[in-house]
């Protein structure tokens, strides 16, 4: 077949999203409109939340989080470092101290029995995600949370649709963070969500979000100085259309998943996809694969450049952030050696994206895993490649 670049990702759009921004640069109005508020009211209803309140990224929207719990310069939030970077770094961000614990090798989340050793007298709040669109072990890490009297917060940046325990993820947390740039299957360029049942965290959160006009000869509200964090129209107007054809749009992804795991049988001593206990559905963020142990972290490196001379686009799915250096310099609270999170490193050294959209056929497909058989075959010497 033609080997143009299969990207990671590609958005898709069509006439409801030109028609919704056409209005929204008709109207004249392109901030904190009708067109935000109709989308977080479609978006918590979605999700299953009383209050949305749109952001300007998943980061902001954790740090806003952060803020409106209290939580600050001398205290601690246990989190992963197999994560979107952006998301835990927040927690720097907002003076607090981000503490690394490891996570479920199969399911690649926060393990709550591993975040339960890491839980000091400054800890205030647990920071889990839902790895790749599979759900945390909410159930556990609830408990956990109750039992120290803290604060949960649901990273949901790299999942949409998926379901656990009957519910959709973002339902979990005290609060839960979305973000809407690529790779998701809601895709507004930039931009995020933070939804929660609290109406005072809400309150807290619009307040944070930004300085409105009507706010200008206001005394008080320099008390907490607010961002400049908000939700364009023309973003929402966008993410409104794009949430009106999700559901078709988690169906087609749903559809390449089938045709990999179909493709992905060449393999020898591959293992099917990993659903947690009490995980409904998982509606995965990319295709990623994890390379069996005779990988290093360079060979998959040489896989990505062999991938990418036969028009395929793949990434390193993480680079732990306890192994990056801000945070292996950062003193002895924060900096953790190679070494104390075994499976992060684990699956940090050997997981690989693979492109996953609606705009891929089977043959597309076809040709990736070929592609990809091809290249660990020559890198690994015929080691396994597992899902």
């Amino acid at each position: 077949m033609q080997t143009d670049t299969i990207a990671l990702f590609e958005p898709e759009a069509g006439p409801q999203e030109s028609a919704l921004i056409q209005a929204v640069l008709d109207s004249g109005r392109w901030s904190d409109g009708p067109m935000l508020e109709a989308f977080e009211q479609a978006f918590a209803g979605w999700v299953g939340r009383a209050h949305a309140v749109g952001v300007a990224s998943g980061t902001l929207g954790t740090w806003m989080a952060l803020r409106a719990l209290g939580i600050g310069p001398g205290d601690e939030v246990v989190c992963a470092a197999h994560t979107w970077h952006q998301v835990a770094q927040a927690i720097t961000l907002c003076g607090a101290t981000p503490v690394f614990a490891d996570i479920d090798y199969w399911s690649g989340c926060l393990s709550a029995d591993k975040a339960a050793l890491r839980i000091g007298p400054r800890t205030r709040a647990l920071l889990a995600g839902n790895t790749n669109g599979h759900p945390a072990a909410w159930g556990p890490l609830r408990a956990l949370a109750q039992a120290h009297g803290l604060a949960l917060i649901e990273d949901s940046t790299e999942a949409l649709g998926s379901r656990y325990g009957g519910q959709t993820v973002g339902s979990f947390g005290d609060l839960a963070v979305f973000d809407f740039s690529s790779p998701l299957a809601l895709c507004t360029g930039e931009g995020g969500m933070v939804v929660t049942d609290d109406e005072q965290l809400a309150h807290e959160l619009r307040y944070l979000r930004q300085r409105r006009l009507s706010d200008r000869h206001s005394v008080s509200i320099g008390s907490r100085v607010p961002l400049q964090a908000g939700l364009s129209e023309l973003s929402a107007a966008l993410g409104l259309a794009q949430l009106a054809s999700l559901d078709e749009r988690l169906l087609q992804r749903k559809q390449v998943e089938t045709w990999y795991h179909e493709q992905m049988q060449s393999f020898e001593g591959i293992k099917p996809p990993y659903l947690g206990e009490d995980v409904d559905e998982v509606h995965w963020m990319l295709y990623v694969v994890h390379l069996g142990k005779r990988f290093t972290a360079s060979a998959r490196t040489q896989m990505i450049d062999d991938l990418r001379a036969c028009g395929i686009e793949s990434a390193a799915y993480s680079h732990p952030l306890h192994q990056q250096f801000f945070y292996m310099n950062a003193g002895d609270t924060i900096g953790r050696k190679r070494g104390l999170l075994p499976d992060t490193e684990r699956i940090g050294d050997r997981a690989l994206a693979l492109p996953l959209h609606g705009g891929l056929g089977p043959e597309h497909i076809q040709y990736i895993v070929k592609t990809l058989k091809d290249t660990a075959t020559n890198v690994g010497a015929g080691a396994a490649i597992y899902l």
